[in-house]
């Protein structure tokens, strides 16, 4: 066994996150926040001398020319990575995926995990084949009272959940900034890149994701209408989905990304048949207990009252605002020490988002916009 893999950090490589990305660098502050890993190499874009100047910038030992590279490098290595990290537009994150599993390494990957639902099913074929760590960053799980909001459904103490109301609303796309060459706007609107849909895969995956983690139910079957309010742009850039989650409670889940005035408005809220919560992204630090004939409860981060899982996700005292880096962290913070469980023989304890719930955010894509093609239809998610 390899006990040594706990006396020493963990060394990762990313694949993308070059020039113009905003994601790749939360990728690596929160990777090395807690001082458990260093990223150390990286295939950082498929332009060779920018692929060169973002590890310069990033003052990283090793650069490689491609991802296949990159994969074969480290893997000839005597202290090769330790997991791979994918930051690369949604087209390419099953081909890097594969290459690096194949090849023994784990993998943390943005969302959504794949392009098609197909390369969803091949990959958790793989994972179980290779029984690699593979860890979806959907970030705001990692927040600590939406774990609290997880635990509080789980004990009960709403009752039975009976709506759910979640909402992900932006402005940034309210203009067509893609045929301006903004970087992030370009390939997220392109379906050879991003897949069959566009808001509903960017943003929608999450809201989707949310509410299954929270409520701890799945989503059954959903009536969605999609559209496209900007003219020229391939993709949907709003959503509005009608689900029925499979306890028999009903909800509603909008996604859009020309919400004029918006910047970043992630909220979920929970009716059960004794308590509802509420929580916003954008005020992250606090969740709201409501009770029909009592005040408002707000519970806070770091208080002691918090579960053990809310209170091992923050990392400061009661006040210190807690943020967007610190969530991600905890996603990286879960999956690094699997790595380490596996590397020692020892099995994985889990707690972030994984392969199959990558394989939900995919079926969830795929339904989205059927039923929307279909004109807006109840349909089933069906993994299979």
């Amino acid at each position: 066994m390899n006990q040594d893999i706990f006396q020493r950090k963990l060394q990762a490589g990313i694949v993308g996150g070059g020039p113009g990305s905003f994601i790749g660098a939360v990728h690596r502050v929160a990777a090395e926040l807690d001082g458990q890993a260093q990223v150390v190499a990286g295939a950082m874009s498929a332009d060779l001398q920018k692929a060169r100047e973002a590890a310069a910038a990033w003052f990283l030992p090793r650069s490689y020319e491609s991802y296949t590279h990159m994969a074969e490098a480290e893997a000839a290595r005597p202290d090769p990575i330790d997991f791979v990290i994918i930051a690369t537009p949604n087209h390419l994150h099953f081909p890097v995926a594969k290459e690096f599993l194949e090849r023994g390494f784990h993998v943390v990957c943005d969302k959504p995990m794949t392009f098609t639902l197909d390369e969803a099913r091949e990959l958790v074929r793989l994972v179980e084949r290779t029984q690699a760590v593979f860890a979806l960053t959907h970030t705001y799980t990692g927040y600590p009272l939406v774990r609290q909001a997880r635990e509080l459904v789980r004990q009960g103490a709403i009752g039975e959940v009976r709506k759910v109301l979640v909402e992900y609303v932006q402005d940034w796309l309210m203009e067509p900034i893609e045929q301006r060459g903004n970087k992030q706007a370009v390939w997220r609107t392109d379906p050879a890149r991003s897949g069959i849909a566009g808001a509903v895969g960017d943003i929608g995956t999450h809201a989707e994701h949310m509410l299954e983690y929270i409520t701890g139910l799945r989503i059954r079957t959903l009536c969605a209408d999609l559209t496209t309010f900007v003219a020229g742009r391939l993709l949907d850039d709003d959503a509005n989905i009608l689900l029925r989650l499979e306890n028999g409670a009903k909800g509603v889940l909008t996604c859009s990304q020309i919400a004029a005035g918006e910047e970043n408005r992630l909220t979920i809220r929970v009716y059960g048949s004794k308590a509802g919560l509420e929580w916003q992204q954008q005020e992250p630090n606090q969740l709201i207990l409501k009770q029909q004939g009592q005040p408002q409860q707000v519970l806070r981060v770091g208080q002691p009252y918090l579960s053990e899982a809310a209170k091992n996700a923050a990392r400061l005292p009661p006040g210190h605002p807690e943020g967007f880096y610190e969530a991600f962290a905890n996603i990286y913070r879960g999956a690094i020490a699997d790595v380490r469980r596996v590397k020692a023989g020892q099995q994985p304890v889990g707690g972030f988002p994984t392969v199959y719930d990558g394989l939900r955010g995919m079926a969830f894509i795929a339904k989205v916009v059927e039923s929307s093609r279909r004109g807006a239809v109840w349909v089933e998610i069906d993994e299979e």
